[in-house]
C-alpha cells in the first residue's frame, strides 16, 4: 500500500511538472507573438519571475532567434519573423538575420558580395558597427582584406572568390581626373593639364604641397621629380608634402609652421 501511494504521488508530481512546462512554453509563445521581441529579463517577468536558465530552456523548446544587434540580447520566434530578400528583419530598431549572429551574418554577406565590402558599406546594410567583428573574422581566417585607395575591403576567405571580388572592386573604383593625368602621361593633353593646374591654383600653399605629395606617393620612385615638373613646383616641396603625409603631420588649421614666412614689418617712426 505504501509503495502504491508513493508511486501515485510520483505520477502526480510528474504530471504537475509536465503541465507546468506546457504552460510555461505556451506563455513564452504567447508573449513573443504579442510583443514580437523580448529580453530574457522581460520573458522572466512575464513567466512569474522565472530564472534566466528556465526561460532559456523554454526558448530552446519553442525555437527561437537571437538578434545580431544590441549584443544579441533580444529573442524572437521563427514564426514571428518575416525576412527581407537579403535575409534581415527588424522590430523597433532591433535587427535579426537568417544567417545567425553578427559574425555569421558578416561572413555570409561578404562571401555573397560581388566586390567585397568595406566596414562602412556593411554598416549601411546591417545598421550596426562591424569593424571589431570584421577584424576578428580576419584573425580567425574566415575573411581576408585588401587595402584599396586608402581603405580596407573585406573579401571572401576562398582564394578564387576573393580574386573575383578584388577584380570587380578595382574595376568599380572611380579615378579622380587629376590622378588619371598623373598616372597616364599620354592623356595629359594641354586641355587636361590646364584643368589640373586650375584646380591646383585654387589651393593654398600647404594644400598644394600635400596634394603634390599624395600624387608622388601614388607614383613611387621618381614621383617627386615627375610631379614637380608636371605641376611646376620645386622637387623638394613635393618631397616635403610626401613626408608630411607619411608622418601624419598634416594640420589643416595652419599653412606654415609657427615663425614661418616673412618677418613682420615694423612701422618706422620719424624722430622729431
Amino acid at each position: 500500500m505504501a509503495i502504491l501511494t508513493l508511486q501515485l504521488r510520483c505520477n502526480f508530481v510528474n504530471i504537475a511538472i509536465m503541465n507546468t512546462d506546457h504552460y510555461l512554453k505556451q506563455d513564452v509563445v504567447t508573449f513573443l507573438k504579442r510583443r514580437k521581441i523580448a529580453t530574457l529579463k522581460q520573458l522572466g517577468s512575464a513567466l512569474g519571475d522565472a530564472a534566466p536558465r528556465t526561460v532559456f530552456r523554454k526558448l530552446q523548446d519553442v525555437g527561437y532567434l537571437t538578434s545580431y544587434s544590441h549584443a544579441g540580447k533580444y529573442y524572437t520566434l521563427h514564426e514571428v519573423v518575416h525576412f527581407t530578400s537579403i535575409g534581415l528583419w527588424s522590430h523597433k530598431s532591433v535587427w535579426f538575420s537568417r544567417f545567425g549572429n553578427l559574425l555569421d551574418t558578416a561572413v555570409a554577406f561578404v562571401d555573397q558580395s560581388e566586390a567585397g565590402y568595406s566596414a562602412r558599406e556593411l554598416f549601411d546594410i546591417l545598421h550596426v558597427q562591424t569593424q571589431p567583428s570584421l577584424m576578428k573574422l580576419c584573425q580567425d581566417g574566415k575573411l581576408q582584406r585588401d587595402k584599396i585607395q586608402g581603405r580596407y575591403i573585406y573579401l571572401s576567405s576562398t582564394a578564387k572568390r576573393s580574386r573575383y571580388q578584388l577584380k570587380n572592386r578595382k574595376a568599380d573604383q572611380p579615378s579622380p581626373f587629376a590622378t588619371l593625368v598623373v598616372d597616364n602621361p599620354h592623356l595629359a593633353v594641354e586641355e587636361a593639364k590646364a584643368t589640373v593646374m586650375l584646380f591646383i591654383s585654387s589651393l593654398n600653399e600647404k594644400q598644394r604641397r600635400l596634394y603634390a605629395g599624395l600624387e608622388s606617393l601614388k607614383l613611387g620612385h621618381g614621383g617627386d621629380c615627375y610631379i614637380a615638373t608636371l605641376f611646376g613646383m620645386d622637387p623638394e616641396t613635393v618631397a616635403h608634402g610626401r613626408r608630411e603625409l607619411m608622418e601624419g603631420a598634416s594640420n589643416a588649421a595652419t599653412i606654415r609652421k609657427p615663425g614661418g614666412g616673412r618677418s613682420s614689418v615694423k612701422k618706422k617712426r620719424h624722430r622729431s
